[in-house]
């Protein structure tokens, strides 16, 4: 468990918050970027029932460790795009959604690149 402390509302407990849930929150602002297909793509197009756990946690890797978290988000990217903004973008976008929605503040969010998919052009 991550946790998350708020020293002005020390003296009401503690939060915790599951890695399967800042995974799930990573996977859909990475769905949200433009640019990206395979997993990322099904889920931007998946209806809310077809999303699970196992939908969500697929292809974001999250580590704990004394001085933060680390995510590594592995992608597939359309060809034409520019890589480098897009990759860009997906870390602001992790970055801002976990940090808005937890208040966790990730130390990196490394993106791996694993495959360039390029449209079939036939006529």
């Amino acid at each position: 468990m991550v946790k998350v402390s708020e020293d002005t509302h020390a003296h009401l407990g503690r939060v915790e918050i599951s890695p399967e849930v800042l995974i799930s929150i990573a996977s859909i602002a990475t769905s949200e970027i433009d640019g990206l297909t395979g997993h990322f793509a099904e889920i931007k197009n998946a209806s809310p029932e077809k999303l699970n756990r196992k939908n969500l946690t697929k292809g974001i890797k999250l580590e704990t460790k004394e001085d933060g978290i680390y995510i590594d988000v592995f992608c597939e990217f359309k060809y034409g795009i520019n890589i480098s903004q897009t990759a860009l973008k997906i870390q602001q976008t992790i970055f801002n959604s976990l940090s808005n929605m937890t208040t966790i503040v990730p130390k990196q969010v490394n993106v791996h690149i694993t495959h360039i998919e390029v449209e079939n052009n036939k006529k």
